[in-house]
């Protein structure tokens, strides 16, 4: 290494090389991204205002109470950009306008939308999460009267986990046992409650309610996700959300549409989560690999440095397939969100039709997008080294946010059985109970598209792909198409299986299911961005080459991580296999083919991650330095640290001092005993 080397200044000349190799043009492939010119002006714009406000400053946070963090939390202007800037869906609003009657909307929908009011949505109770069938908080309805009174029974009928319900809302909507004159149940209903009183901002009578206390990890801590129970209070008839369901004035039910209608909240939340997942799992790339190609460590390259770690197959090989997955799920969150709008206005006309189909997949798509961002941020951080652990890093708080999404919104193992009831009915609507039916060919046509892939099995002429094994781009796994149908297929034959077994299931069916279907859901979803970006006038013919090649890494690598179902229903069916081969793992192309696409795409890595468009403010991390700078940045960081502002700590005459001098003390002592 030469005498003279800055490692410091070394950062900041590889990124700049860094910048310089990359064929893509980052503005154009940054539009796409977001979805065009005007969307990308409008964020960049908010963020340089934001930036440069004390309220959103960034420089104190890591040593903020989490008092301090909730206060600044619900500062006005906070609360207004926070939600955008974050991409976190909320929840009250939504709610209120899907399910409110107009009577409803007319009294309460401006002032929701000035902020008159703030709300939560009341939901997850502490004995009851997931199965919101066997919430516990009722809601009876006095006919003589026309109220409803809400009431939590038990301990467990505690509402719990309600975010702002713990100190900010003054207002709720309640999932609620709706009871009828006599007893009869008609399950859970939402009804739209007041918390606090306007004047005062204290709980109405009747009300018990308060923060949860601290998460794991320290996430969410300007959040006061709270517990709340109800004893006998009331709410006027026109309470209840009804614009589906309603009750009549002498206590008749009126049935809604769908019986799953009142979960429409819920699905608008899963939607957005996906969205959520994609531009977290987005930011954790992009600093992990800044720093992967700014830092050098272990053997030395032609120039006499040591190698920027990058460069080492261990490193690329974990954070490329992770910058796919985040174009990835940034593409399905944006699709949803639309498929959602399109599913309420089809809704206010009293179509339902769209509702079974919205539940199936943004079920599977909730537990896909959470599960991956969890891993994908631990892998992120731990490629980062020792450095990766530092606060500093931006890493941790990130993980510590996204980490109970896994659980919120249906915890991702029981959802997997919804996932899985919806597959199953779409096989059994199609091929009978008996599972041997022969469909029509307008009944194939008919199939949605999270059930597309059962087609495959509507004919016995059909059969998996056989597979080309060779090297380069004549290799079956460089072929979008062919691996879009092995997806599928690993799904029909799945479902198949479950329908097969579905009276003694192996110990991980369910989970292999869901993400099977949901995973060629995906696949198909994937083939259809790759014809948009082809398509886009906007994109060079290099921006569409290096974008394939990031998506043909996402399937190739959804694959390799479950090569042991393709395997199992022998999908890998290698066409003339040499009599001699290097090699008896008929894997082995597979991950050959997705060890050169990696590295095709190393020197493509960071115009990828500048092309996501993030500010060093929105990072928040010194590791992700758009520079490169980053030792700097975190030695400047360090020096911040409120341990530092003495040289001698306050432990010191406490503490430190008298430990000292007792151990020095029976130091002597034993010296003096050891000369006598």
């Amino acid at each position: 290494m030469p005498a003279d080397h800055d490692a410091s200044a070394q950062t900041r000349l590889d990124m700049i090389k860094a910048r310089k190799e990359t064929s893509i043009d980052v503005v154009n492939v940054r539009q796409f991204i977001y979805n065009g010119r005007e969307e990308w002006r409008r964020k960049e714009k908010l963020v340089e205002i934001v930036s440069k406000d004390p309220v959103f400053d960034k420089s104190k946070r890591e040593w903020m109470t989490r008092t301090e963090k909730y206060t600044r939390g619900h500062h006005d202007r906070y609360i207004t950009i926070g939600r955008f800037l974050t991409n976190l869906p909320p929840s009250f609003e939504p709610v209120f306008l899907l399910q409110a009657s107009q009577e409803l909307l007319d009294k309460y929908g401006g002032v929701i939308a000035s902020r008159g009011i703030f709300g939560c949505y009341l939901q997850t109770e502490l004995g009851h999460g997931s199965n919101v069938a066997a919430l516990e908080t009722t809601a009876s309805y006095i006919p003589q009267t026309k109220e409803f009174e809400i009431h939590s029974p038990t301990l467990t009928s505690s509402k719990w986990w309600i975010g702002a319900l713990g100190k900010t809302a003054t207002h709720g909507v309640v999932q609620a046992q709706l009871i009828l004159p006599g007893g009869l149940n008609m399950g859970p209903h939402l009804f739209f409650v007041q918390l606090r009183s306007l004047d005062t901002h204290e709980l109405l009578p009747g009300i018990i309610a308060g923060d949860i206390g601290p998460k794991s990890f320290h996430g969410f801590a300007a959040t006061d996700n709270g517990f709340a129970r109800f004893f006998h209070i009331r709410i006027p008839k026109e309470h209840m959300l009804s614009k589906f369901a309603q009750v009549t004035d002498d206590g008749k039910y009126v049935q809604p549409p769908h019986t799953k209608i009142s979960y429409g909240g819920m699905l608008y939340i899963r939607s957005g989560m996906v969205t959520t997942a994609g531009w977290v799992t987005a930011k954790a790339a992009v600093i992990a690999i800044r720093y992967a190609t700014v830092r050098r460590q272990g053997t030395r390259g032609p120039d006499g440095l040591e190698k920027q770690v990058i460069t080492y197959p261990s490193l690329h090989i974990r954070l490329l397939p992770i910058l796919a997955r985040a174009y990835v799920f940034i593409g399905l969150g944006r699709a949803l969100s639309q498929s959602f709008q399109t599913m309420v206005q089809r809704l206010s006309g009293g179509d339902t039709s769209l509702l079974a189909e919205m539940h199936a997949t943004t079920s599977g798509l909730k537990i896909l997008c959470t599960t991956s961002s969890v891993q994908d941020m631990e892998n992120a951080r731990r490629s980062m080294g020792g450095h990766g652990y530092s606060a500093f890093s931006g890493i941790g708080r990130l993980y510590a946010d996204v980490i109970p999404s896994v659980t919120y919104e249906g915890e991702n193992f029981v959802l997997d059985q919804q996932v899985v009831r919806a597959a199953l009915k779409a096989f059994h609507s199609l091929f009978g109970t008996e599972g041997k039916g022969r469909p029509s060919p307008s009944t194939v046509r008919g199939l949605t598209a999270s059930s597309y892939y059962l087609r495959l099995l509507s004919s016995p002429s059909k059969e998996p792909p056989f597979l080309e094994d060779g090297d380069g781009s004549k290799s079956s796994w460089n072929d979008f198409e062919t691996l879009i149908l092995l997806l599928e297929w690993r799904a029909a034959l799945l479902v198949h299986e479950m329908a097969q077994t579905a009276h003694d299931p192996d110990a991980t069916l369910f989970q292999r299911v869901s993400r099977g279907t949901t995973e060629a859901f995906v696949g198909r979803r994937v083939g259809e961005m790759i014809n948009d970006f082809r398509k886009n006038a906007e994109l060079q013919e290099s921006d569409v080459a290096v974008l394939s090649r990031l998506y043909l890494l996402y399937l190739q690598t959804t694959i390799e991580s479950a090569l042991a179902d393709f395997l199992s229903f022998g999908l890998l069916r290698i066409k003339n296999p040499s009599r001699v081969r290097a090699s008896r793992d008929p894997t082995r192309g597979l991950r050959l083919a997705i060890a050169r696409n990696c590295l095709s795409l190393v020197p493509e890595a960071v115009g990828l991650t500048d092309a996501l468009g993030f500010s060093d403010w929105e990072l928040d991390s010194t590791l992700g330095m758009y520079d490169g700078n980053v030792y700097q940045a975190l030695w400047d960081k360090a020096q911040t640290e409120p341990l530092n502002d003495k040289e001698i700590p306050d432990a010191y005459e406490e503490s430190i001092k008298p430990m000292l001098t007792r151990g020095q003390q029976k130091l002597t002592e034993r010296k003096w005993e050891t000369k006598l």
